[in-house]
């Protein structure tokens, strides 16, 4: 089975406008939007959910007011200042503050009365969904929830299944942006990595360091150069990188209005009449899918690139 993963070093750079794309072109593959802190793929694909999971990951200390004997022990003992104390203002008693909260368990663990609880945080939601291009999971966490990774993981894990029973050999996996714990959880176990950037300065700077980190988990990584058009000095400069450092130059997509103009109507670029922006973009997938997948391999000691 084959695990392509469309990630950017940034965001911004048009990255899940090629993914629905991808998936346009591909038909039948089981799609994922792994990006599950601000998932956008479900605005192009407009997915019809039938299966909703909580995702629980964590742990927060709640106060049985019923039980607690005001003893303050609570207070004294917590480093995050996460417990209120009964005020003038609000004499309610004293209470746990979940946005504070770092589930250290120590309050539990040394209440007198044993009237704290300590119970799974929800943290989110995941999907199970179909789309006009197949089927599709995908995850919403709460606003400034935690454990994006794991969530990430358990995403994978859920496609790679359910391509199984399906009989489908290619996952195909909308990133996160950046370098953190989302994206790194991306990559594991991944056949192929696309690189989708700009050809700016912040463009050529998160290239090298998502590239670095494809590099050290041992991920052969493809660069797309998205509005090469913009800045042609640049976009020189990114070439020579990905020549210097191995990678695979896939292709450039030039700045087109095709891109908007399938966006306002929830549709992909490839679904709308032929532009040389979606011409660029079907002979970049027609590349891909002649790329045999390669098994994962361990990966070696991280060495950033040095920057040009």
């Amino acid at each position: 089975m084959r695990e392509l993963v469309v990630i950017s070093g940034k965001g911004g750079t048009g990255k899940t406008s090629i993914t629905a794309a991808f998936a346009h072109l591909a038909q039948n593959s089981m799609l994922c939007d792994l990006d599950v802190d601000a998932p956008d793929l479900h605005l192009l694909l407009a997915p019809k959910r039938f299966e909703e999971h909580a995702f629980r990951s964590g742990f927060v200390a709640a106060i049985d007011p019923e039980a607690c004997v005001a003893c303050g022990t609570c207070v004294d003992l917590c480093r995050f200042g996460a417990v209120r104390k009964p005020t003038w203002d609000d004499p309610t008693g004293y209470s746990i503050n979940p946005l504070r909260c770092e589930g250290c368990k120590v309050c539990v663990q040394f209440c007198p009365a044993g009237a704290i609880g300590f119970t799974e945080k929800h943290c989110g939601q995941r999907y199970a969904s179909s789309t006009r291009f197949g089927p599709m999971v995908h995850a919403q966490l709460f606003p400034g929830e935690e454990n994006s990774g794991r969530l990430v993981a358990l995403l994978k894990k859920e496609a790679r299944s359910r391509a199984g029973v399906l009989g489908l050999d290619l996952i195909l996996c909308d990133g996160a942006p950046g370098i953190g714990c989302p994206v790194i959880s991306s990559l594991s176990g991944a056949s192929q990595a696309v690189i989708v950037t700009e050809p700016t300065p912040s463009g050529r700077h998160d290239l090298e360091r998502v590239a670095d980190l494809c590099r050290h988990f041992r991920i052969p990584a493809g660069v797309i150069i998205n509005k090469f058009d913009l800045n042609p000095g640049n976009t020189v400069d990114i070439e020579n990188y990905c020549l210097n450092q191995g990678h695979a130059l896939l292709g450039r997509l030039p700045h087109d209005e095709v891109v908007v103009r399938a966006m306002v109507q929830a549709k992909c670029a490839t679904e709308l009449p032929p532009t040389p922006f979606s011409e660029a973009l079907r002979s970049i997938w027609e590349q891909l899918a002649d790329i045999e997948p390669k098994a994962a391999a361990r990966p070696e000691p991280f060495q950033p690139t040095p920057n040009a």
